[in-house]
């Protein structure tokens, strides 16, 4: 955003600043040696000083301005960082030792902006003695050389007039020039954050996905994030269209990298994935996340109306169509009650940023809400309930099953309880499936599964999500 403008800024004072000031410069010069070669000696003397002068500033004035820059942006970062976790301050007892942390990047960037200040002042300070050394030298040598009958009066008053110009621009001009190098710095930093390459796209010739049955192909699937370890090894999984899947395993066992390579977060290292057939390399990537309906774990929303939440799902519905799915998500009694700081009620109560002025429940049943709207017929359950007493959850389950009635549904918990209903079960450990199979089977056969479902406590797996 800073690249721009700053581009705008580099070119006015170059047509402006600089490029007027050399036309200047040359054409004193020349008028002098026209009116009196001698007066012209002082001039170039003095050019050669300020130029020596701006070399000066610009060459130092560029680093401590970025170091002044980075200053300020660690002091602002700095205290962010302690407001946005000011529980754990709290918790921890650390007040002293976040004010200690915050004096040093005050201090930081005081010194840095102090530099730079004083390399201002130097300049300045430069510039003045430059100045009147141009009056002194110019002028008067004008005066002296009329006095002794070797100059006319026009020529001293032209000299005059040339230098006192002169004199006045110099300023503007030596501070235009350092706003340059300064505005080229911040486009030299933009440029490397524009200019990188996105490795993330769509094939040339891709087209839309199109989902007539919903049948999802993985083959063969390796990723490990260009890593010799982790992620997935050689999975291959097959779901029916319209079935339920259950995904299981302890953390790092690859749950979560299998989604967002079905998203496709990320291109798929080895193998392939295939939804109806079509490879999803193959077709646009908005084409293919709007035929998924995900409610992940943490369900940050939007800073908007909780309406405009709702419909992100899909801005074409109706407003009963909005209602309707708040309703389904059992969030539409909580909703009519809310109000924001600024008088707006119901859904049009701003949520406030990640929707932090919601609870982690309601946020969560917003989130299904968006979801029930979007009516995708691919369903991504990503411990969609895990924010949810057990009472709503219970509610919301029922609402959830309802909505997976037709669709093809994969789901991560590690609240087992939630997926024991699943047409099947898969169970990862370290990127391979393991065991897959239907609730009763898997206990049945006593191996990794029913081990998890030996150590739950009040329905949670005790290890953490992927």
């Amino acid at each position: 955003m800073q690249t721009p403008p700053a581009t705008g800024e580099v070119v006015f004072q170059a047509f402006d600043a600089v490029t007027f000031s050399i036309a200047y410069l040359i054409g004193a010069i020349f008028l002098l040696a026209e009116a009196d070669p001698r007066l012209a000696i002082p001039m170039i003397i003095w050019a050669g000083l300020y130029g020596t002068l701006v070399l000066w500033t610009v060459r130092l004035v560029g680093p401590a301005s970025t170091a002044s820059s980075d200053a300020r942006s660690a002091l602002t970062g700095r205290v962010v960082d302690s407001y946005t976790n000011i529980h754990s301050v709290k918790m921890f007892s650390q007040d002293d030792q976040e004010l200690n942390y915050g004096v040093e990047a005050i201090e930081k960037a005081r010194t840095t902006f102090q530099y730079e200040m004083r390399l201002y002042t130097l300049m300045d300070i430069g510039l003045v003695m430059l100045n009147g050394l141009l009056v002194v030298s110019v002028v008067g040598w004008g005066i002296y050389l009329w006095t002794v009958g070797s100059a006319s009066v026009g020529v001293v008053a032209a000299a005059a007039a040339l230098t006192t110009r002169m004199n006045g621009m110099s300023g503007w001009i030596i501070w235009a020039l350092t706003t340059v190098f300064r505005q080229l710095g911040v486009i030299r930093e933009g440029m490397e954050t524009i200019s990188a390459p996105i490795e993330l796209v769509d094939a040339p010739d891709a087209g839309s996905l199109q989902i007539e049955r919903g049948h999802i192909s993985v083959s063969n699937l390796t990723h490990r994030y260009g890593r010799d370890f982790g992620g997935l090894e050689n999975v291959s999984l097959d779901i029916k269209p319209g079935q339920s899947v259950g995904l299981v395993g302890a953390s790092g066992a690859g749950k979560s990298t299998l989604i967002k390579l079905l998203l496709r977060f990320y291109d798929v290292e080895v193998g392939s994935i295939q939804f109806d057939g079509q490879d999803i390399s193959q077709v646009t990537q908005d084409s293919l996340r709007a035929q998924i309906g995900v409610v992940q774990q943490d369900s940050s929303l939007l800073h908007r109306s909780v309406r405009e939440n709702i419909f992100y799902g899909r801005p074409d519905a109706s407003e009963e169509d909005m209602i309707e799915a708040a309703k389904k998500a059992e969030a539409h009694d909580f909703i009519v009650t809310l109000q924001d700081p600024e008088g707006r009620v119901g859904y049009d109560a701003q949520v406030g940023e990640r929707g932090v002025k919601l609870s982690g429940g309601q946020r969560q049943r917003v989130a299904l809400a968006r979801v029930i709207l979007k009516d995708a017929p691919i369903l991504v359950l990503d411990e969609a309930t895990s924010a949810l007493d057990s009472a709503v959850e219970a509610e919301i389950l029922e609402t959830l099953y309802k909505l997976m009635a037709g669709k093809t549904v994969i789901a991560i918990a590690h609240r087992l309880s939630t997926i024991a209903r699943m047409d099947r079960i898969v169970v990862l450990e370290e990127g391979h499936i393991v065991e897959e199979g239907t609730h009763a089977s898997l206990l049945a056969a006593e191996g990794a599964y029913a081990g998890f479902w030996k150590h739950q406590s009040g329905g949670f797996l005790a290890m953490e999500n992927t």
